[in-house]
């Protein structure tokens, strides 16, 4: 378990998406602001919004995608936190299919999300601090073999 200070990325309370009522709900990132920011960036990108599907238990984050002239780009939204990744396809969770940010991804900077990076999300555990994460996170992600940023944040766990 990390506690580095100086560690690239902090694990926030509802990074996992797991919860113990006893301390309330989580935050929520709010959709209304998500889906702005993705028709905003379908703009910048000269192209539309695809498909949008909104998180539903287990999975921890809301998938979109952005077709442009050079593709389809899968952007995922963490559902309880202003994070936003993108990803090489739809899936129910992430480990390592993330990629690099298009230059229009920072249309969802400019409306209060951080842009996740692929090098970020790729960080192993033991480089992010995870003070903040409870012994049942902990169980989760021994029990799922994650050991990286990205997996941990973008899950399908129950």
């Amino acid at each position: 378990m990390a506690a580095d200070r100086d560690a690239a990325f902090t694990l926030p309370r509802g990074a996992t998406g797991f919860f113990q009522p006893k301390d309330g709900p989580l935050p929520e990132t709010d959709r209304r602001t998500f889906r702005a920011a993705l028709y905003a960036a379908a703009r910048a990108a000269k192209g539309h919004v695809g498909e949008m599907e909104e998180q539903t238990y287990p999975r921890t984050f809301h998938t979109a995608t952005v077709v442009d002239g050079t593709g389809v780009h899968v952007v995922l939204c963490h559902a309880y936190h202003p994070w936003i990744a993108f990803a090489t396809d739809r899936r129910e969770w992430y480990t390592e299919e993330f990629l690099a940010p298009p230059t229009w991804a920072h249309t969802f900077a400019d409306l209060g999300f951080t842009v996740l990076d692929r090098t970020l999300l790729m960080m192993p555990l033991s480089d992010i601090d995870t003070s903040l994460l409870t012994q049942g996170e902990w169980r989760e992600v021994r029990l799922y073999g994650i050991d990286t940023l990205g997996g941990v944040l973008f899950n399908a766990w129950d």
